[in-house]
């Protein structure tokens, strides 16, 4: 039986991760608050602001930038999308 985590993205009870998706304190939290399915999505979105953004990893403030949408995405608030995304319907 595979763990469970409250996942604050989907705001119910869902598979977690099996281990930090990076290290330290954030990953640990990701961890700890985000389900399997809501960081597969994000690594989804998150390469395609990477690709979009044209951002250069190596810059921290790309990074910094990066993990605050990170956040925001989990979170459930205003996060950055790709431009001329429509959402289905």
């Amino acid at each position: 039986m595979s763990k469970k985590v409250f996942c604050k993205k989907f705001q119910k009870e869902m598979p977690a991760l099996s281990m930090p998706p990076m290290p330290g304190p954030k990953g640990q939290e990701v961890l700890e608050n985000v389900s399997q399915e809501a960081w597969e999505l994000w690594k989804s979105h998150q390469t395609t602001l990477i690709n979009e953004k044209h951002l250069d990893m190596s810059d921290p403030e790309n990074r910094l930038w990066l993990i605050d949408q990170m956040d925001k995405f989990f979170c459930n608030e205003d996060y950055e999308k790709a431009s001329g995304f429509k959402a289905l319907d």
